[in-house]
């Protein structure tokens, strides 16, 4: 038994250095593709991360760029509603005060006719007054002074009256 004993020992130390001898070196190949398998998946991951980190930065940039374009158009678009307002106003005010002065220079003139018209009017009673009071006629010379009178009369006090309502508007 003790042949035996020896006997199975040495065989099984030269399967154990069979064994260890070849699979071994195929055993380090196949950890060693493996290894560069997974080296290999590593890098690949980490170029995609850093493609899609780039790819991020990226489309972060084009958002910040259309963001300041919209921004600049919105301000644009203040700016020239803002310049359209401005010039309806100009031009409203400067409508407005052509039409109040035409409306003035009207009202002027209507008043400088309604004087002139008032003034004759006047006049002609004038003259109808004096002629019954007098009971004759005056001459024509004499007519014209008392008219020329009560005409420079009537645009005294109308533009007397006018300056105090001119005054008086605001």
């Amino acid at each position: 038994m003790r042949n035996f004993t020896i006997e199975l020992i040495v065989a099984l130390i030269l399967l154990y250095l069979a064994w260890t001898k070849w699979p071994i070196p195929q055993l380090k190949v196949a950890m060693a593709n493996q290894q560069e398998k997974i080296r290999s998946s590593l890098d690949a991951a980490d170029k995609a991360r850093s493609e899609a980190l780039a790819a991020d930065d990226e489309r972060h940039a084009a958002l910040e760029e259309t963001r300041q374009t919209a921004q600049e158009i919105v301000a644009q678009a203040n700016r020239t509603a803002e310049a359209v307002r401005v010039d309806f106003q100009t031009r409203g005010q400067a409508e407005f005060e052509r039409i109040v002065g035409s409306a003035e220079a009207e009202v002027a003139l209507a008043r400088q006719r309604a004087i002139d018209e008032a003034a004759n009017r006047v006049g002609e009673m004038a003259m109808d007054v004096v002629e019954r009071v007098v009971g004759r006629n005056i001459s024509v010379e004499a007519h014209r002074d008392l008219i020329a009178e009560a005409v420079n009369a009537l645009r005294a006090d109308a533009a007397g009256g006018a300056a105090t309502s001119s005054g008086a508007r605001p």
